[in-house]
């Protein structure tokens, strides 16, 4: 067994390997060499190294392609790829690929250590973890809820790109945690300590959004008393999240891929250029290379911006982890509520598992709110959650009641949870007034 802070460096240049052997070594690490990848397997057959340098053009195999291999046999090493051009496809392929980062040799000279020591205690504190167990939620992405293949791997991918400057573009339908995921990168990553701003490009008209993003000159359109900076000015220096970028306007788009190019836009009404460094997350619900084979997205922001893509499941993709998110929400809205509401039943749980979920973790945390009001004691029961669940989905019947019957039980449970107030009760039922009192009436339900 190898020292904790051992390396194994992977070149098959002998004077560029050994001259990076020396300087990991003056800083202390113990280096074992190999000259291609066979040599490589044999060392990680029976050594075990924290970090792992390998070149990405070897006499027998490809970097990058080795490197999912290397982290399938050892799951707790950090792999560093070394490359001897500035190759974007191949870097951005490394790190979704599983590499911890890569750097171009020459250039990226003064990276090396640095970049080895953020390696070797990534590493190590994934030994540290592993050995306790289940994480504790000390760290940015550990924050993120569920334990499925689906969402494991785009939190992996996260966190690898969370290190880097690249652009991401989050795929997934609404509702999977996108702004969530974008905040999370943004927060792992070097910006950290800059502005995080988030825009929904879905939520403004065009003239709206033009002026929102970039900014505007006063007297540049009817109502523009003042100068008001963008919000790409605000953002300087951090994170622009770009929501639903899939609706950005088409004769939009040219601006913003100029922006995204050289960092250069216009306020509106302003012919003077200005500059604003941030760094680029999208995100969408739709398939932008099919909206640009229609015409409908330029093909050349749709590259731009896919750079490197997450994609986010939907919940009933990875229903084994809606007990967790659920016991998530459960504290989250019995704490603001401050009701006793603790856990949850086998049959409502069960319910839950057996939903479609079309909206997504969102209608989750919306059902899981209206359970805890509506419930009548700690334990959440099937009868809080939306009448339309008691349907079997198979016979169309409910379940053991007839609909007037749960329809009473249910205007009953909310009027007893509003203390009587039936404009509250019918805001939570979403009826009108007087559809209330005609049900409380055809019904003859008396609150105490």
């Amino acid at each position: 067994m190898k020292p904790r802070e051992s390396i194994l460096l992977i070149d098959d240049e002998p004077g560029l390997r050994k001259m990076i052997a020396r300087l990991l070594t003056s800083e202390g690490y113990e280096v074992t060499e190999a000259e291609d990848l066979r040599s490589a397997w044999k060392q990680l057959g029976h050594l075990k190294f924290p970090v792992v340098l390998c070149d990405v053009k070897l006499p027998d195999g490809h970097g990058v392609d080795a490197v999912p291999e290397m982290l399938a046999k050892h799951p707790l090493t950090e792999v560093i790829l070394l490359t001897a051009y500035g190759n974007i496809p191949d870097g951005v392929r490394a790190i979704q690929n599983g590499a911890f980062n890569y750097l171009v040799k020459g250039d990226d000279n003064a990276r090396l250590l640095p970049m080895v020591s953020q390696a070797m205690a990534s590493a190590l504190d994934k030994e540290r973890r592993s050995r306790k167990g289940p994480s504790t939620g000390n760290y940015v992405f550990d924050d993120l809820v569920g334990e499925s293949p689906t969402i494991l791997r785009a939190m992996d991918l996260a966190r690898k790109v969370a290190r880097t400057d690249t652009m991401v573009l989050l795929t997934g339908e609404t509702g999977t945690g996108k702004e969530i995921f974008a905040s999370a990168i943004h927060r792992a990553g070097t910006r950290k300590d800059k502005p995080f701003v988030a825009v929904n490009c879905s939520g403004f008209s065009h003239e709206l959004l033009e002026s929102e993003l970039f900014g505007h000159r006063a007297g540049a359109f009817t109502g523009a008393l003042r100068d008001k900076p963008g919000i790409i000015e605000e953002a300087k220096g951090g994170t622009l999240f770009l929501d639903e970028v899939g609706e950005f306007p088409l004769d939009l788009q040219a601006k913003l891929l100029r922006f995204l190019e050289n960092g250069a836009y216009f306020r509106v009404g302003d012919a003077k250029a200005l500059q604003s460094d941030v760094r680029i997350i999208a995100a969408t619900n739709r398939d932008l290379g099919v909206e640009s084979e229609k015409g409908r997205f330029r093909a050349d922001l749709y590259y731009r911006l896919s750079a490197f893509q997450i994609h986010l499941p939907s919940l009933r993709d990875r229903k084994e982890d809606i007990p967790a998110l659920a016991d998530l929400f459960l504290k989250l809205h019995a704490a603001r509520l401050k009701t006793d509401v603790r856990s949850m039943s086998p049959d409502f749980l069960e319910a839950l598992r057996r939903h479609d979920w079309k909206g997504n973790i969102r209608e989750l945390r919306n059902v899981m709110e209206r359970a805890v009001i509506l419930s009548g004691g700690p334990v959440l029961e099937k009868e809080s959650l939306p009448l339309e669940w008691s349907t079997d989905p198979v016979s169309g019947t409910v379940e053991g009641l007839d609909m007037s019957t749960m329809e009473k039980r249910h205007i009953t449970r909310v009027l007893s949870h509003t203390g009587g107030n039936k404009t509250e009760a019918a805001r939570l039922l979403n009826i009108g007034l007087t559809t209330l009192y005609r049900k409380i009436e055809e019904y003859a339900i008396h609150l105490p």
